[in-house]
């Protein structure tokens, strides 16, 4: 989800394609893995909210086929524009501030993107509401306040660096109005909004050459913001980069927690 209005990452900035790129390695196998029990095939009408990156939207394209239909929408759809052709639809939208694009989906997805809405409950109406009767909604977000640590095995000083600039960017996170604990109450929320069959579970990678690349392009893209916020000075910021680049630290990311339900 891109946002314009003084989100900590912008997916304007160059990082952003690497983040991407390491977000589809590390979670797009847990995602399609959900997608598929959920029975997305042929002739499904599917929503991709936040699309982001293309990885998903094309994952959907080839399963629903020349008979379905996938709206992409996102604030920022530079890109996933190139997965924008038949059955795929890209367009512009805010799921936290406008009435949905439409109704009668089959299947609703988001990944990692309310988490940072500051109208949570409101983009997830939003998103119940353009179900069918019977189509099935599956919502996946970090959890960072239930695993804060870059590092869980805090044996050294690049290790204990590591985990300070990550809990500076967790603040800097609170700070723009992102909801740190918001991955483990979708359970509740999706029971308490009327769906039925919920289930949910957590996928917490540790030590996949992804997490490092996810962490030096993220520690790039706010190296500025990191150090006005007096987190960490540049040296600091420079020696953790090299610290990841040397590939002898286990790195891990918050936990993703996956949860879905059907639409009575």
């Amino acid at each position: 989800m891109t946002r314009t209005d003084g989100y900590l990452l912008d997916n304007g900035r160059a990082e952003a394609a690497e983040r991407f790129d390491a977000f589809a390695t590390l979670f797009d196998p847990t995602t399609f893995r959900h997608l598929q029990a959920l029975g997305v095939g042929p002739g499904w009408r599917c929503w991709e909210v936040g699309a982001g990156g293309t990885s998903v939207v094309s994952w959907l394209a080839k399963r629903v086929g020349p008979t379905g239909r996938v709206l992409a929408t996102d604030i920022d759809t530079s890109r996933v524009a190139p997965a924008g052709r038949p059955p795929v639809e890209v367009r512009v939208h805010d799921v936290g501030a406008e009435e949905p694009p439409g109704d009668g989906f089959d299947l609703v997805h988001a990944r990692l993107v309310l988490v940072h809405i500051p109208d949570r409950e409101r983009a997830l109406r939003s998103m119940i509401g353009a179900l069918r009767p019977g189509g099935r909604l599956l919502v996946e977000d970090a959890d960072p306040a239930l695993q804060p640590l870059l590092c869980p095995d805090e044996h050294g000083p690049e290790q204990q660096l590591a985990n300070r600039l990550r809990h500076g960017f967790r603040h800097l996170l609170s700070q723009r109005g992102a909801d740190l604990s918001y991955g483990r109450r979708l359970p509740r929320l999706l029971r308490e909004a009327g769906l039925r069959r919920v289930e949910a579970d957590a996928y917490f990678p540790v030590a996949s050459p992804a997490c490092a690349a996810l962490e030096s392009a993220t520690v790039r893209h706010i190296r500025d913001e990191l150090v006005s916020a007096g987190v960490a000075s540049h040296d600091d910021i420079d020696r953790h980069l090299a610290n990841v680049a040397s590939g002898d630290m286990d790195l891990a990311t918050a936990p993703m927690i996956s949860a879905w339900g059907r639409k009575a």
